[in-house]
């Protein structure tokens, strides 16, 4: 994913990158990611429900690790998940996170681990050395360090669900 050197997320996140305004925040989101689960559920007869987000998706696993709508979380690098959000998860959840990240440092890392001992649910935290954020998605291929962790953090996701999907 290459963006300009100027990229605000915030500005994104605020809807100032797109061209009719529209934020992409909880009230904008949520509905959509409602409608999808309803869909899953009752069009398509789907069980369970495993969720993957990256970054900014994170914080919507987060939020729909619920009964009746994810059944079982996966994110990697993830962005702007609160404390109380991750308190409120009823089911799996699985992170891969990078060494350097700005968004989900260190002190953000070990309070997440501190609130899913709390919360009680079956839960996974990797650290992968020498990556930074967005290493799980945008990791340059020719960097074996960057590639070993963005195949890893894949396998890491893929073994969670073979895990927590099964009947």
């Amino acid at each position: 994913m290459n963006r300009p050197g100027d990229f605000d997320i915030m500005k994104w996140m605020q809807g100032e990158y797109s061209e009719k305004k529209i934020a992409h925040l909880p009230p904008v989101v949520d509905p959509i990611i409602e409608k999808s689960i309803k869909a899953m559920r009752e069009k398509y007869g789907v069980k369970k429900i495993g969720a993957v987000g990256y970054c900014f998706g994170a914080k919507y696993v987060v939020r729909f690790l619920k009964p009746g709508q994810v059944d079982v979380g996966y994110s990697a690098h993830p962005s702007f998940v609160d404390d109380d959000e991750l308190k409120a998860i009823k089911g799996p959840f699985a992170i891969s996170a990078a060494e350097t990240d700005q968004i989900f440092p260190t002190e953000k890392r070990h309070r997440s681990e501190e609130i899913l001992k709390e919360v009680g649910q079956p839960y996974q935290i990797n650290l992968y050395s020498g990556v930074e954020h967005g290493f799980a998605v945008r990791g340059d291929p020719n960097n074996r360090v960057v590639q070993y962790a963005k195949e890893s953090a894949f396998l890491q996701a893929v073994a969670w669900f073979e895990e927590h999907l099964k009947s």
